[in-house]
């Protein structure tokens, strides 16, 4: 079924890192805004602590970040969720969510950005995609049952995560879950031992769009300027 776009060899460079951690933390502050502050009541910034210990944010930026979006710090937060639909070069469908200060900066960054590709209206792309709920999570055994996990926990479906994002010796999962369903799967999941990185509605593809090498070598490219914009949190495309 696949997850958001996540471009290869994100972290393989210091600047890339460096954008990862600050995406990393502007979920948490939104996390911690929107809903409870402690990890152990909100699911949402549980996933968001996960995610950030997993690519070793420090401790201290996670608490800070925490308190910002609690509104435990003087320095307020005003970030509002922008999505934007269009194409992709070669009509590759794509839904950018961004997380921004200034909408006005981002709004024309973004025109800029699908010069190559084609802007459209809200909708314009939305109905080729599925708005479920999606939870990625991980434990420490190999050669677990993760259908027989999904079923426990209440999901609808499930997918092996890429070798790349687990480790040795575990298992790693998506679980995909009706809206409704995310935070009780996600506590079903954590109550069964697997620690939960991402916790989340995402858009799904209702059908995959394949490209030959050099066309889907240019749409890579799009997402990857698109990806690389600081306000822009959350990629989803059709591309396999």
């Amino acid at each position: 079924m696949g997850a958001q776009w996540k471009h290869a060899g994100r972290l393989q460079n210091s600047s890339k890192r460096s954008a990862l951690t600050g995406k990393l933390v502007k979920e948490i502050i939104v996390s911690a805004k929107i809903g409870d502050p402690s990890p152990d009541n909100n699911f949402r910034l549980r996933a968001a602590v996960e995610a950030a210990k997993k690519q070793s944010v420090p401790r201290d930026t996670i608490e800070r970040a925490i308190k910002k979006g609690a509104g435990l710090l003087d320095e307020q937060v005003q970030f509002e969720t922008i999505s934007y639909e269009g194409f992709a070069p070669h009509r590759v469908p794509v839904i950018v969510e961004c997380l921004t200060d200034n909408k006005n900066r981002t709004a024309a960054d973004l025109r800029v950005l699908f010069r190559k590709g084609q802007l459209g209206s809200q909708g314009a792309v939305a109905w080729m995609f599925d708005r479920l709920g999606v939870v990625e999570a991980t434990i420490g055994q190999a050669g677990v049952d993760i259908e027989g996990v999904a079923i426990e926990a209440g999901a609808q479906n499930m997918e092996p995560l890429e070798a790349e994002e687990v480790g040795a010796g575990q298992t790693g999962a998506r679980f995909f879950a009706e809206p409704s369903d995310l935070d009780s799967v996600s506590k079903a999941l954590g109550q069964m031992g697997w620690t939960v990185t991402l916790s989340e509605l995402s858009y799904i593809p209702k059908s995959i769009v394949e490209l030959g090498e050099a066309e889907k070598k240019e749409a890579i490219e799009f997402l990857q300027a698109i990806d690389d914009h600081d306000d822009v949190h959350r990629v989803y495309t059709a591309l396999k």
